[in-house]
C-alpha cells in the first residue's frame, strides 16, 4: 500500500515486523469504519497519513523501558493507544473510553492482532483507581476538563526518555486552556515540523511533566 510505504520513509526506526502489524491494524479499522463510524468518512482514504502518522509522531520522542504503563483516556477507537501498543511492546497499555460499542471494536481489534500488552475497558478514568507513568489522549476534551479526569491516575518517575506525565494530542490554539490549566507543558511538539506535512499545521503533542499536575496526589515511584 502507498500510503504505508510513505510512512516508511517518515518514521526509518520502526521495524519490518511493526509495519507488518501496523498494516493489518489498518485494515481491520477500515472494515470497522464501514460499520461504525470511528473516523470521518471523509478522512478514512487518509487513514495513514492523517491518523496513523498522527499517533506515530510520539515515536521520534519517547523511548519506554520494560513494564512502563500507559493510559490511554477517551480511546474511541483505538487512538493514540493500539499504534502506541504496536509500537512498544515491551510496555503495557490500557484503553478505556465511557461508549461500550466502541471498547467493543478496540477488544476485537487487539484479539485480530494478537496484542498481549492491551486492556480494553468500558469505563471513565475517574473510575480507574490506579496509577500510570503516562497518560495519552488525542483532542478529547478541552485541557482543563480532561485534566480534571486523568490527575489521579499520574505516577511520578523519570525511568523513560521522557518524565512520567500527560501526553496530549491538540490542535489549533491552546493558550486559553492551559491558562485555565494553570500549568505549562513541559515540550510541545510540533507536527508540522516532525512530519514535513502541512496539513498537520498547528497540530501538537503536549508533554506534562507529572510533577506539573496541579491538584492531585500524586505517588512517587517504588
Amino acid at each position: 500500500m502507498q500510503n504505508m510505504q510513505d510512512l516508511k520513509v517518515t518514521f526509518p526506526d520502526i521495524d519490518a515486523p511493526t509495519w507488518e502489524r501496523l498494516a493489518l491494524w489498518a485494515e481491520a479499522m477500515r472494515e470497522w469504519n464501514q460499520k461504525i463510524n470511528l473516523i470521518s468518512r471523509k478522512d478514512i482514504d487518509s487513514l495513514e497519513q492523517r491518523h496513523l502518522a498522527h499517533c506515530l509522531a510520539i515515536t521520534r520522542h519517547l523511548k519506554l523501558m520494560a513494564g512502563t504503563r500507559v493510559l490511554d483516556v477517551g480511546t474511541g477507537g483505538g487512538l493514540p493507544g493500539l499504534p502506541m501498543a504496536i509500537c512498544y511492546p515491551q510496555a503495557h497499555f490500557t484503553l478505556i473510553d465511557s461508549i461500550g460499542k466502541k471498547i467493543a471494536v478496540v477488544r476485537d481489534l487487539v484479539d485480530r492482532l494478537e496484542l498481549k500488552n492491551v486492556d480494553a475497558k468500558q469505563m471513565r478514568a475517574e473510575q480507574l483507581n490506579k496509577q500510570f507513568d503516562f497518560v495519552t489522549g488525542r483532542s478529547v476534551k478541552n485541557l482543563p476538563e480532561y485534566f480534571s479526569w486523568i490527575k489521579n491516575n499520574l505516577r511520578r518517575g523519570e525511568r523513560n526518555s521522557l518524565p512520567n506525565g500527560v501526553l496530549y494530542w491538540k490542535g489549533g490554539a491552546f493558550e486559553d486552556e492551559l491558562s485555565a490549566l494553570g500549568i505549562e507543558p513541559r515540550t510541545v511538539f510540533d507536527l508540522e515540523f516532525d512530519l514535513q506535512d502541512p496539513y498537520f499545521q498547528q497540530k501538537y503533542i503536549l508533554h506534562f511533566d507529572a510533577r506539573d499536575v496541579p491538584r492531585a496526589r500524586l505517588p512517587k515511584s517504588s
